[in-house]
């Protein structure tokens, strides 16, 4: 029966059929809005839960007390030979870079654990931009690594470490360095979306980081590896940022020749140009995934 007093058709109301941002434009102002939200949420995490700030300083002093007293001394610097205060500065740059891409591994736990407990369901009813969930994660994941390498820092000047080419050196390195850190996040979002728990994007995120960041210039010049593996650590992108960062400290020794390969030759651009394409292609396939999870 139609007519005045029929009923009109129901409409479904409650948080599953809340505005989708797919369905509306988010513009980018509200969308770094939301972002910000997010970071706040974790940052505030961070603070109520201060053992995950801590225990993630400790794996990096660690690195930066063993190697400097039991390595130091021991490997043969281009440029200064078996000299224990030259490798302890040449070693810094190798320590400040693997720290920040060690990040990875949080923030990919950090986004499996948000999936597995249902927190990213809830965000998913609000009317707020898709990326914005995981620009948040990667925002607060960069506050941390900053406090780390501030934490970092301290220790290496205490073992004696110095930076030699003034304030604005400086901070183009660790500015250099949070890029780097902060590209890996996204690597980490990638893999805390794809698998089913945190101690699995753990995993993910650590296992494939051990060769990455030893078959590098971190910890040993290229010059001491095998002539097959050369190549691989000096085009590995870990050992431009490990290379530009000491640059710009001013921790490389005065005889010291970089390889002539070209990110050895020019470190600085090609540690920006491997961070900011990281950056955009595994964000690209970070957003895809959540939008296929929480679809």
């Amino acid at each position: 029966m139609t007519g005045p007093l029929s009923a009109a058709p129901r409409q479904p109301t409650g948080p599953r059929h809340a505005a989708r941002p797919d369905d509306q434009r988010i513009g980018f102002r509200q969308g770094l809005r939301d972002s910000m939200i997010v970071a706040k949420r974790n940052l505030l995490r961070m603070i109520r839960i201060p053992e995950i700030v801590i225990f993630g300083m400790i794996q990096p002093i660690m690195f930066v007390v063993l190697f400097s007293y039991v390595f130091g001394g021991s490997i043969n610097i281009p440029g200064a030979g078996l000299d224990r205060e030259a490798y302890r500065e040449f070693l810094m740059g190798g320590i400040f870079a693997q720290t920040v891409t060690f990040a990875t591994a949080g923030a990919g736990a950090g986004i499996a654990e948000d999936m597995q407990k249902g927190i990213i369901d809830r965000f998913r009813s609000l009317p707020m931009a898709r990326g914005a969930v995981l620009t948040g994660r990667t925002f607060a994941d960069l506050v941390q690594t900053a406090v780390t390498l501030v934490v970092l820092a301290i220790v290496a000047f205490l073992v004696g470490w110095r930076a030699h080419e003034g304030p604005t050196k400086t901070l183009a390195a660790f500015g250099l360095l949070l890029l780097f850190g902060y590209a890996f996040t996204w690597i980490g979002a990638l893999i805390g979306l794809t698998v089913r728990s945190p101690e699995a994007a753990t995993s993910g995120g650590l296992v494939w980081l051990f060769p990455l960041t030893f078959i590098s210039i971190a910890f040993v010049p290229s010059e001491n590896m095998p002539g097959w593996l050369q190549p691989v650590a000096e085009w590995n992108p870990f050992s431009a940022t490990v290379l530009a960062v000491r640059e710009l400290f001013g921790n490389l020794p005065e005889g010291y020749r970089a390889p002539d390969s070209w990110p050895m030759q020019n470190p600085v651009l090609a540690s920006a140009l491997c961070s900011v394409a990281v950056i955009v292609f595994f964000r690209k396939q970070a957003v895809r995934k959540y939008r296929q999870a929480t679809g």
